[in-house]
């Protein structure tokens, strides 16, 4: 019997699923923002400037995008974004984004609501 030489790698083979967690991710999220239909292509062909065909593949989770195409998805898409943050770990970044997202959204509630209080004042006092 001869030692045993020669490289070894340091993940023990998690990188296949790695690649396999992150297309069906991108996968998932795609198709629960857009759906699987014919707008949802031409969605995701628009943000990233890719063929018909590149963004079929990527909604019926046959390939995963670039990175490149990655980082367009992402800025279009709200869901892409809040799962490649919880890929990598980074869920507190998706929670602080869409507390400032309804922190916003109240903020301009309470004023219409304001506004139309102070309008019902108005027509009351005259």
């Amino acid at each position: 019997m001869f030692p045993k030489t020669g490289n070894t790698f340091q993940n023990g083979g998690k990188k296949g699923n790695a690649q396999v967690e992150y297309r069906d991710a991108v996968w998932r999220a795609l198709t629960s923002e857009l759906g699987g239909t014919h707008q949802a292509t031409k969605a995701a062909m628009r943000w990233t400037c890719v063929s018909e065909r590149t963004t079929k593949n990527w909604i019926s989770g046959s390939y995963r995008p670039t990175a490149e195409h990655l980082i367009e998805l992402m800025r279009h898409s709200d869901t892409v974004l809040a799962v490649v943050l919880e890929l990598a770990g980074r869920n507190e970044a998706t929670t602080t984004e869409r507390l400032k997202r309804i922190r916003e959204e109240l903020e301009g509630v309470l004023t219409t609501i304001e506004t139309i209080c102070a309008a019902e004042d108005d027509q009351t006092a005259d």
